[in-house]
């Protein structure tokens, strides 16, 4: 048997592009769904957890994450981290342990892209993005990728020292960055909002969400973290990209279910039903699209496949 190969961060960089794996991911969705396992524990300042998927017949693989957000103060470390095992499914070879952590930037950034694909309005000029961490500059390029349209970006954070470093980095890029301290007045202006906080607050309000705006909801994963409050998922179309992951106590699903602002049927579909034509998406162009990213093991396999396919 044959050493499983380590692939680096900067292989991946070298092997994606966010239209590849974007059309990679539509491709997937279409064929038969795969199985999926989510493991949690610890808590929020110190936080393991697992998440493993079967692709029948092709491949399995589970992604092994830590999160500690106290590394954010020295700068040292990313808050999030992880490793990426990668198996031969037809007879359970090891083949590769990957950088987690570049494949979850690239597999996020992309998750919201393809939402952005099939739900915002076809031609968005102006782009929010709510938080400036690692996820912001990778969800901006993907969200660019099918929305060429999208010429302003607005970037607001609460530290607004780290949203001026973003701005910088995508205007080195000749992509047209401003940094705002009014969020509610952004939010207002915007035809797509993306959000990649820690927020345990919405700091996203229903109130101020305009008809035909697309709200792509990144950051929160844990039922004490929301970036939407309950009028947003009220006055919204609510698709999330895996239902099991969405379903499964994250706090801008759970919450606005647990408050009566809405049903679990509210939630009308993920990117298997969307793709699998079981369900339709906007429906006219003042309806407001809410897409929750909450992550799924599928994923991440879908995005190793394209990595490792390329690499062999």
């Amino acid at each position: 048997m044959t050493t499983p190969r380590f692939v680096s961060a900067e292989e991946i960089r070298k092997t994606l592009s966010f239209p590849t794996l974007i059309a990679a991911l539509e491709a997937a969705h279409r064929r038969p769904k795969m199985e999926l396992q989510n493991g949690l524990l610890g808590n929020e300042r110190e936080q393991y957890f697992v998440r493993h998927a079967v692709d029948r017949g092709r491949y399995m693989a589970s992604k092994l994450v830590t999160s500690f957000p106290a590394n954010l103060q020295t700068g040292v470390l990313p808050a999030v981290q992880a490793l990426y095992v990668f198996f031969d499914g037809r007879n359970g070879r090891p083949l590769a342990v990957i950088d987690g952590t570049e494949l979850t930037y690239w597999r996020t950034a992309a998750d919201s892209a393809l939402g952005s694909k099939i739900l915002a309005q076809p031609e968005p000029a102006t782009l929010l993005m709510v938080g400036a961490g690692a996820m912001s500059a990778p969800l901006i390029r993907a969200h660019r990728t099918v929305r060429p349209s999208l010429r302003r970006i607005i970037i607001w954070n609460r530290t607004v020292e780290r949203a001026a470093r973003l701005v910088a980095q995508l205007l080195e890029e000749d992509i047209d960055a401003e940094v705002t301290q009014d969020l509610a007045a952004a939010t207002q202006t915007a035809d797509i909002i993306s959000t990649c906080t820690r927020s345990n607050e919405p700091i996203i309000l229903g109130a101020n969400l305009r008809p035909g705006v697309h709200l792509d909801l990144v950051g929160g994963y844990t039922p004490a973290t929301r970036e939407a409050d309950d009028e947003a998922a009220r006055r919204s179309l609510v698709f999330v990209d895996c239902r099991e992951s969405a379903l499964d106590a994250v706090g801008d699903i759970a919450a606005p279910i647990a408050h009566g602002a809405i049903e679990e049927s509210d939630v009308l579909g993920d990117l298997y039903d969307l793709l699998g034509g079981r369900v339709s998406g906007r429906r006219s162009p003042s309806d407001i699209t809410f897409f929750k990213n909450a992550g799924g093991g599928h994923l991440d396999l879908m995005t190793a496949e394209l990595v490792f396919s390329a690499l062999v």
